[in-house]
């Protein structure tokens, strides 16, 4: 008998005892291929001792100090390594701990540095359905995920949302990805210019989009034009990166790769591997002295922001990424990854589309693949492909809700960085049996 609330109550889960790279051993010693990373987390696998040391050092030394008192020097590292690393423009961080948290605090941000410039008319957001920015109200506000927003609808703050760019299906047969990534960055003006543009502050939107989509990356172009369109009539560009970021799409930065630099980013989930909890919400040299400047400062904080020893974990996980080459690795796995998807389901009569960046790769499932119909939300495909999947020792991310935030299943694929070709293998064969085991269930 559990007396924890688990995520879920009627499915008993096996108990994790342990981790040797990218396998999680549970207490009956089943070992699992962690080929999601949990939740696009743990980029190192689960037994990096550089990182654990560090961690052990900084416990040792010091494991917290609030911040109203004092800073510590891991955080000061870790905001001097990423900032360092970051954008052009991007000169400062506010660290938290976790995805929801630099989410929130990006909001605030942006709310305050129009409060600090006397632009008080500014308050409203735009951001995109089928969108996840985490699960606290003001995120899940701003997430444009129905099934996830339905039972708090009534507590959360009214915020604009336009179409997302997703080329599989909104982007038209006689229309370029070019073409198709214009037409996509449009719907932003118009709503700017249906809400009017001086009450705007704000467009939100993930680089990649994670756990509603499946690893979708925008239209060549997208970005730029989002970025043409918000300096148009100053708005705040805040990209989400707490699943994308942190080298996962193969650079470390997500947005390096749409050639864009954001107001504001925040990451998370390969920020600290998960070997703390840690989230970042990275801002401009114009946010930072608009806010500095205050008298009040920043109007905002948790308890455990820069929390000493999230900070020297996450430092670590970083300086471990550049010294072993990963996210030369990410991308090479990558690609051998998304080629053994592909000539796998090549002929699949379910799997309607696979996509992604890195070791960020979305694997769509359809009832028809010639119509692109998905299979009905009532047939649960997602969560019989994961108990299928774990059956055979493989962690994978399925969703649903994937077409219109009811209907619609992918399966998200985020492993560490550190696997080889064999474990590419591994995937491919044992997700390919899962999907099939999973879909001969519902056809029964």
């Amino acid at each position: 008998m559990t007396r924890i609330l688990h995520r879920q109550t009627r499915i008993p889960l096996p108990v994790a005892v342990a981790g040797e790279g990218p396998y999680v051993i549970d207490s009956v010693g089943r070992r699992y291929l962690d080929a999601s990373g949990g939740a696009a987390v743990s980029c190192l696998g689960h037994s990096h001792r550089s990182v654990i040391e560090a961690i052990k050092a900084q416990l040792d030394a010091l494991p917290y100090a609030h911040t109203s008192f004092f800073t510590n020097e891991p955080a000061e590292a870790l905001a001097e390594h990423l900032t360092q690393r970051a954008p052009a423009g991007i000169s400062h961080v506010y660290f938290v701990s976790g995805g929801s948290e630099a989410n929130e605090t990006a909001f605030k941000l942006a709310r305050q540095y129009f409060w600090n410039r006397g632009e008080r008319e500014r308050s409203r957001i735009i951001a995109r359905r089928q969108s996840y920015h985490g699960n606290t109200l003001g995120a899940l506000a701003v997430g444009g995920n129905a099934g996830r927003r339905a039972v708090y609808e009534p507590l959360l703050i009214e915020v604009s949302h336009i179409e997302p760019c997703y080329a599989y299906r909104h982007r038209r047969d006689d229309e370029s990805e070019g073409a198709y990534g214009e037409r996509a960055a449009a719907a932003l003006e118009a709503e700017i210019l249906r809400l009017g543009p001086g009450t705007v502050m704000a467009f939100v939107a993930e680089t990649v989009v994670g756990a509603t989509l499946g690893a979708v990356p925008a239209a060549p172009g997208y970005f730029r034009r989002i970025r043409e369109i918000c300096d148009r009539y100053g708005i705040l560009l805040i990209l989400d990166e707490v699943m994308s970021g942190m080298g996962r799409t193969g650079t470390l930065f997500a947005c390096e790769q749409d050639g864009v630099t954001p107001d504001i980013v925040t990451c998370a989930k390969g920020l600290g591997a998960g070997y703390q909890p840690i989230g970042a919400c990275l801002m401009s040299s114009t946010i930072y002295d608009t806010i500095a400047l205050s008298p009040e400062g920043f109007q905002h904080g948790f308890t455990y922001i820069g929390h000493a020893s999230a900070c020297a974990g996450a430092l670590a996980v970083q300086r471990a990424i550049e010294a072993e080459g990963l996210l030369d690795n990410c991308r090479k796995q990558g690609i051998r990854l998304a080629e053994a998807l592909g000539q796998r389901f090549a002929q699949h009569a379910h799997v309607g589309d696979i996509r992604g960046r890195g070791l960020f790769i979305g694997v769509e499932l359809v009832a028809d693949r010639e119509t692109k119909q998905p299979f009905a939300a009532q047939d649960r495909l997602n969560a019989r492909v994961k108990a299928k999947a774990m059956e055979a020792g493989l962690m994978c991310y399925p969703a649903g809700g994937t077409a219109d935030g009811v209907s619609g299943d992918h399966i998200l694929l985020a492993p560490p960085f550190i696997i080889a070709a064999s474990h590419v293998e591994e995937i491919v064969d044992k997700l390919a049996a899962a999907v099939d085991g999973a879909i001969a269930e519902v056809r029964a």
